[in-house]
């Protein structure tokens, strides 16, 4: 099965602006494509990552890729999806995006051998350019019609549009072209928002070659599940690449927490597992879902992906440690991450009997019932069952000085912080 072959068993193409003429350009050459990203954020969520692991799957066949980040678009603002005007960033702000995204695209792509991904900026061959050099070099081959057919501008024309937000799919354009006569670039991916912007671009480089002058658009459906929830969202927000907005731990356990109904198309979508290991693990959901091997494959895959073996093997650890109430061997790191969002309390000098910090703490509400909680054997310290109702807390209660875990009941958690 070849790569275009492969693409779409996983569903992955869209739309494509010529498939037979790509699909002959890729079986006679390797070729050069791009992937672009703005840089709203200093991290990427998990929304974006499909595009770029499609970018790596044409770097595993041999081609090519150039990964984009935008330090000139992204100080303008696509207005693909918006209703309304985006708030501009600072320069500072994007410039210190770029640097956040730049290196969490690193760890996708493999950038030695032949076929080494190149990594771009389009602010060093925008953010130069005057506006007169702009209008007449550029400007000059995109008619405004033909800007006012997109959809994404188009569906701004009642509500409004600056020229700012008006000019950024020539902007994008640009970009096309210009790692089309620098890198020989001859394909540009993106989610199916990004049409038309594609679709610029190739208008652009037909306009300033000539008519023999050969690239290809590709899109990339977007993610949905299957209840008809947003994907990628938790009541926490966006699932960030970054750990420190979304732990390893809080990371994993989005995607082993997978519907049955999605996995399958997850796993083709976001992990590099072979067809024979899908099916498997497809035949697995239908025959044996109660196992979820289709939701710990998927788990495992991206996040050693994205965060590596040892983050991957301590979010299991914390994951298996929660599950069984088993917690007095995880760190303060690993206690962190996994008790991010359970009941927190500061404990105060004087508070080490544990009757009085069940109170304080607001884990049993009066006295009388922490003594009950305690003495029908409801209440664990750091995973250990506590029944001595005058027990005092020590200092070897304290997981490297910093925790002590309570728990009563079986998933009534609270932290307790020194």
């Amino acid at each position: 099965m070849d790569l275009l072959q492969d693409l779409a068993w996983r569903g992955i193409i869209y739309q494509q602006t010529d498939e037979e003429g790509l699909k002959d350009l890729l079986s006679k050459e390797s070729i050069s494509l791009y992937c672009g990203v703005d840089p709203t954020a200093n991290s990427l969520h998990i929304g974006h990552l499909v595009a770029f692991l499609t970018l790596r799957r044409f770097q595993q066949h041999g081609h090519r890729p150039i990964v984009l980040v935008g330090g000139a678009t992204g100080l303008i603002g696509d207005p693909s999806g918006k209703s309304e005007e985006r708030k501009l960033l600072t320069l500072e702000t994007v410039q210190d995006n770029v640097v956040g995204i730049q290196k969490q695209l690193s760890s996708i792509f493999d950038f030695d051998g032949e076929n080494g991904a190149i990594m771009v900026n389009n602010y060093d061959w925008a953010g130069s350019m005057d506006i007169v050099t702009f209008l007449r070099d550029i400007g000059k081959h995109i008619g405004v019609n033909y800007m006012l057919a997109k959809d994404t501008i188009a569906s701004r024309l009642e509500t409004g549009i600056s020229f700012t937000e008006f000019t950024y799919t020539i902007l994008q354009a640009m970009d096309f072209n210009h790692l089309y006569d620098h890198h020989n670039c001859k394909l540009q991916i993106g989610g199916s928002d990004q049409w038309g912007n594609i679709t610029s671009g190739l208008e652009l480089i037909r306009k300033m070659h000539n008519e023999e002058s050969k690239a290809f658009g590709l899109t990339i459906p977007l993610v949905t599940k299957a209840d008809g929830t947003k994907f990628g969202k938790t009541e926490g927000g966006a699932v960030w690449l970054d750990p420190e907005k979304t732990t390893p731990y809080e990371f994993y356990q989005f995607w082993i927490n997978t519907a049955d109904a999605d996995v399958v198309k997850y796993l083709k979508y976001f992990t590099f597992l072979s067809h024979e290991e899908i099916e498997s693990l497809e035949q697995s959901v239908q025959e044996e879902p109660h196992l979820r091997k289709a939701q710990k494959a998927l788990a495992e895959e991206i996040t050693r992906m994205i965060h590596g073996e040892e983050s991957l093997q301590q979010a299991i650890k914390i994951s298996q440690a929660l599950f069984s109430g088993d917690v007095k061997n995880l760190s303060a790191e690993e206690i962190k991450q996994g008790f991010k969002d359970v009941p927190s309390y500061d404990a105060k000098e004087g508070e080490e009997n544990l009757v009085d910090l069940l109170v304080a703490a607001k884990i049993s509400p009066s006295k009388r019932q922490a003594r009950e909680d305690i003495t029908n054997g409801a209440v664990t310290v750091n995973g250990e069952k506590v029944t001595d109702t005058a027990y005092i807390l020590q200092e070897i209660d304290r997981v490297e000085g910093q925790f002590t875990i309570i728990r009563r009941g079986k998933k009534k958690y609270t932290l307790i912080n020194y």
